[in-house]
């Protein structure tokens, strides 16, 4: 395929009051031939600070992420869409790979690997490396189910392949940031349960929590992180009881 006739390619980047992330990941963004920032009624001046880093800003109605991306992917006219978060970076060399990526007439989506930093700590383990997000997609052949509120995974028509250069993902600063974003998670997770007819029993507050732990530390190698994967274990399991707990309510 030659240099003029190569496929266009938009990043798109999901965003809500994310003012201290967003121009540095914009910048990273630039080497796409459209960087679109799909925001969703930020107050804290994200729209004004994208622009100026060079995207273009689209105010987005906002259900659940899927509906968010869903979105994104009837807007845009490229033939393949980046989806990169606003807490995430991309690298020169992730840009190169998926510049030499797109040509690939055969695949329809590209798995990406992500470095997440936690509280001062590059993951190793523990489910948070290589933690492969399925990101880069021809945009006619992709869609996110609607009904999935959280941890949405985009639905491909046609083959997957993984990129071997990274994202870096800055998830959380602090403590408390990464408390306030799991109790959200876990409050739209117990809802989607409860939305797919999910039944919960007291002794889930035992044995899905042991599962999670047992998952996250041995399985997924969060012992690789030593103390800091077992903490984030740990964390991780007491907010599965949590949802279970929730999911138990909506029973009553």
């Amino acid at each position: 395929m030659s240099a003029a006739a190569s496929p266009t390619l938009a990043c798109a980047i999901l965003a809500r009051n994310v003012a201290a992330h967003i121009g540095e990941c914009v910048r990273s963004c630039r080497f796409a031939d459209r960087v679109v920032v799909f925001d969703t009624e930020s107050d804290d001046g994200t729209p004004d600070l994208a622009h100026a880093a060079g995207a273009e800003v689209v105010p987005t109605p906002f259900v659940n992420f899927s509906q968010a991306r869903n979105f994104a992917l009837e807007h845009l006219d490229t033939e393949w869409v980046f989806f990169v978060d606003a807490d995430e970076r991309v690298t020169p060399e992730l840009a190169a790979e998926v510049r030499e990526a797109i040509r690939r007439d055969d695949i329809a989506g590209w798995w990406v690997p992500r470095y997440n930093h936690i509280v001062g700590h590059v993951m190793r383990g523990g489910g948070w490396y290589p933690d492969h997000q399925l990101r880069l997609l021809r945009r006619q052949a992709a869609w996110y189910d609607p009904d999935r509120a959280v941890h949405e995974l985009a639905q491909v028509q046609g083959r997957t392949e993984r990129l071997r250069e990274h994202l870096i993902h800055y998830n959380y600063d602090t403590w408390a940031q990464f408390h306030a974003k799991q109790r959200r998670y876990t409050a739209f997770e117990a809802k989607t349960l409860a939305h797919e007819g999910v039944k919960a029993h007291p002794r889930h507050l035992i044995t899905r929590p042991l599962q999670a732990f047992w998952r996250r530390f041995v399985t997924w190698q969060g012992y690789r992180d030593g103390l800091h994967g077992l903490r984030l274990s740990l964390i991780m399991a007491w907010y599965e009881a949590l949802k279970y707990y929730w999911l138990l309510r909506e029973k009553r």
